[in-house]
């Protein structure tokens, strides 16, 4: 009978992680975006951690940003870098979708005013998160 259990157990955790690998390869950005984003990486991290303390931004975004620190602090990935492509992608990937989720709720005009990078960086930003940027 425990034999059964674990055996379901264990099918249930392979097919939720087969799960976890389609919908990251579903939401991969298309192109060079992956590529851009970890150009402006620093700038990006600062815009993050000025989001995430900011009390004007709704909680909603604050907890999401939070939780996406977290995650990236935990020494472990949710697929093993030793898997080509997707080992090293997927803390881009889930970086980038959280990202679009918090640009599209926050608005431009206020990302633009918390960006410290460049406006080359800004335009990838935006990229990476699917929007438009209007010229400042």
């Amino acid at each position: 009978m425990w034999k059964d259990v674990l055996i379901g157990l264990g099918a249930a955790v392979v097919v939720a992680w087969l799960a976890l690998v389609v919908a990251l390869l579903l939401a991969r950005p298309k192109g060079n975006v992956l590529r851009e984003a970890l150009r402006i990486l620093p700038d990006l991290i600062r815009l993050l951690k000025d989001l995430a303390t900011d009390r004007a931004q709704p909680r909603g975004v604050r907890i999401r940003l939070g939780l996406l620190m977290v995650y990236l602090a935990v020494p472990f990935d949710l697929i093993p870098d030793f898997i080509p492509v997707l080992g090293y992608a997927d803390d881009a990937i889930i970086v980038v979708a959280v990202l679009r989720g918090v640009v599209r709720r926050v608005g431009l005009e206020p990302l633009r005013a918390t960006w410290r990078g460049t406006e080359d960086g800004f335009n990838a930003l935006c990229k990476a998160a699917g929007l438009t940027p209007r010229p400042s």
